[in-house]
């Protein structure tokens, strides 16, 4: 990751929470602390994503906990495009290969995201595509 920069355009609260991620080296910023509208206060696991970009080529780094989109974001359509990921969760930094769960995975991993974080619910009921649920498979 140490090539890729944060991605163009984050709101404030994610590049802070991005800067702090790496600045400690994961050791601050993994569990990240929110109070979405009409929930009480969440810790969340979070991760850094850097995904090569379809059109600049360049690597960007996206901390991931949600979104809000009608359409995909462009973190996913950049693993669609390049799947070969860098990932840092905590202070494990690994490479991986992304890809879209289905079927009966995509179910089963839904409920446990849903489990850890019930706003998913609300975010799929804003929009008419569904929701990937992405698997990072390690590689060496």
């Amino acid at each position: 990751m140490a090539e890729a920069k944060l991605a163009p355009n984050l709101p404030q609260w994610m590049i802070d929470h991005a800067n702090r991620y790496t600045s400690s080296g994961g050791t601050d910023g993994h569990m990240y602390t929110v109070t979405p509208p009409g929930y009480s206060q969440m810790n969340v696991p979070s991760l850094l994503l850097a995904t090569t970009g379809r059109k600049s080529g360049e690597k960007f780094i996206f901390p991931l906990f949600y979104g809000e989109t009608p359409e995909h974001p462009g973190w996913y359509r950049n693993l669609l495009a390049n799947p070969e990921v860098e990932v840092q969760v905590g202070t494990e930094k690994l490479k991986a290969r992304a890809r879209t769960a289905s079927g009966a995975e995509r179910t089963k991993l839904w409920e446990k995201a849903l489990e850890f974080w019930p706003p998913y619910a609300d975010y799929q009921k804003k929009t008419e595509r569904e929701i990937p649920v992405v698997v990072l498979d390690p590689i060496n």
